[in-house]
This record gives C-alpha cells, sequence and structure tokens, in this order.
C-alpha cells in the first residue's frame, strides 16, 4: 500500500516563508519577500553594531588594562628598593649614634666596637637581600669576580692567586655589583 503525502512543503517550514501569499493565523497576509529582506537588512545592521559596539569596548577595556600594567610595572620598579631601604634605617641611626658618642667620649675602643656592630649589622641586611662578598683572599684570580688592580712577586703562593683584597666586591645572586680590587701572585722569575 503507497501513500501519497499530498502536502510538499516540509513540516518545520513554516507556510509563509514557502508562500508568502499565504495568509496568517489571524487572516492578514504575509509580508511580501521585498519586506523579508528589508527585515533581514535591519536584523544584520543591528547585529553588526552591536559587533562593532563589542569590538570598541574590548578594544577600550584591553587599553585600560595596558596602562594599569604599566602603572603597575612603574611602581613595582619605582618601590622595589622599599625592603632594602628599611632594611638599612636602623643601621643609619646605629651610625649617628656612633657619632654622637665619638663626639662626647674619648673611649675610642667603645667607639671601635660600635662601629664593628655596624658593619656586621651591613653585612646581614646585605645577605638577607642575597648580595654577598665575593670571597677572593688566596684563591685563584677570575676575571668575573676580581679586578687585579697589581702584581706582587712572590713564592708563597703559586701565580695568579689573589693575595691582597684592597676592596671587598660584592655579587647580587649571580650577577657582579662590583668586583674584588686584588693584589695577584706571580712567580719571582716573572720581571
Amino acid at each position: 500500500m503507497n501513500v501519497e503525502n499530498t502536502n510538499t512543503t516540509n513540516d518545520t517550514v513554516p507556510q509563509s516563508a514557502v508562500n508568502p501569499e499565504a495568509s496568517t493565523d489571524n487572516g492578514a497576509t504575509a509580508t511580501s519577500p521585498e519586506a523579508v529582506e528589508e527585515n533581514l537588512l535591519d536584523q544584520l545592521h543591528n547585529d553588526l553594531e552591536a559587533a562593532k559596539d563589542r569590538v570598541l569596548r574590548s578594544q577600550a577595556e584591553l587599553e585600560n588594562y595596558r596602562k594599569r600594567a604599566a602603572r603597575e610595572i612603574e611602581d613595582h620598579r619605582r618601590y622595589a628598593n622599599l625592603p632594602l631601604m628599611h632594611d638599612l634605617l636602623p643601621v643609619l641611626d646605629n651610625i649617628e649614634r656612633a657619632i654622637a658618642a665619638a663626639e662626647n667620649t674619648q673611649d675610642v675602643a667603645g667607639l671601635l666596637e660600635g662601629v664593628k656592630l655596624v658593619s656586621r649589622q651591613f653585612e646581614e641586611i646585605f645577605a638577607r637581600h642575597r648580595c654577598l662578598r665575593i670571597e677572593a683572599l688566596h684563591l685563584p684570580f677570575d676575571p668575573h669576580l676580581h679586578h687585579a688592580i697589581s702584581q706582587q712577586a712572590t713564592d708563597e703562593f703559586p701565580p695568579n692567586t689573589v693575595v691582597l683584597v684592597t676592596q671587598s666586591g660584592f655579587q647580587l645572586h649571580d650577577r657582579v655589583v662590583r668586583p674584588s680590587l686584588v693584589i695577584v701572585s706571580r712567580g719571582l722569575d716573572a720581571s
């Protein structure tokens, strides 16, 4: 038994879309194809305007983010040394106390002990901030860490050994802040 479907249109497509002349539920005639196209163009225009608005808002948000990030980076750079300065202020206070004590007393031994304490306090702060003294005395000369200011003929140490440190060097993490100024040994036969 072969039953033919007499309705040739797809059931999911409204009749008014297939036949623009078909009447709607309320009995009025459907819109013409030109009106449908105009409605579609209006909708596309509205969608385009909404998309442009979203793009502009996104660009503005991105620009605001960039400015905010730049301000935060600048603030970080500007105030990066704040913990170091906070740690150094007590050392400055102790130096001022030592100066005041030196002006009011003749006790040189006490003054010397006070200055040594301030020096140790400096070293502790440097170490806390990962700025360490470069060890050099009696070690092989390393041009990356040391700056030779002179050579000294000696048979006490092998050639190219640091025999005297005239100024200590410091290293922040793995970067040299200041190289050690050193005097390096050379053999007695070298002139």
